[in-house]
């Protein structure tokens, strides 16, 4: 079934992004420069200012840091109340924030190994896999 969302960010470096998830793929910009790996999606390395930056497939592994559950109707009735967001430490080093897959806030805790999954969303450019993290498997 596919999932109302809020519209996501789209242009250049953004429709890369999303065409991978579409995919199956998690794959972040690293500069080619400084070797950094970057999130969100930019223009430019902000560690040297590099503008040649590819995108690399990441694992898809990382821990819980931080979350919380929304209750305010930010968008007017498009998203189930109460939602859960989590920031998530990719495993690689980049903080991803994302909703989780299967839990929510009452099972959240520091340090949770959490793994990539792909949600079929809609909004008004059309369906799209949103990444989303379930807690690892053992």
């Amino acid at each position: 079934m596919t999932e109302k969302r809020p519209d996501r960010t789209l242009g250049p470096g953004h429709d890369e992004f999303w065409a991978w998830c579409a995919q199956g793929e998690l794959r972040l910009q690293r500069c080619a420069d400084c070797h950094k790996l970057l999130w969100p999606v930019m223009v430019a390395c902000d560690a040297c200012g590099g503008t040649e930056l590819p995108c690399e497939q990441v694992s898809g592994r990382g821990k819980l840091v931080s979350w919380c559950s929304f209750v305010q109707d930010y968008y007017r009735g498009l998203l189930r109340l109460p939602y859960d967001t989590i920031l998530v430490e990719l495993a690689e080093g980049p903080l991803f924030m994302a909703n989780p897959d299967g839990f929510g806030e009452a099972d959240c805790a520091r340090g949770l190994p959490v793994e990539l999954r792909f949600l079929t969303c809609e909004d008004s450019a059309g369906t799209f896999a949103l990444p989303v993290f379930a807690r690892q498997a053992a």
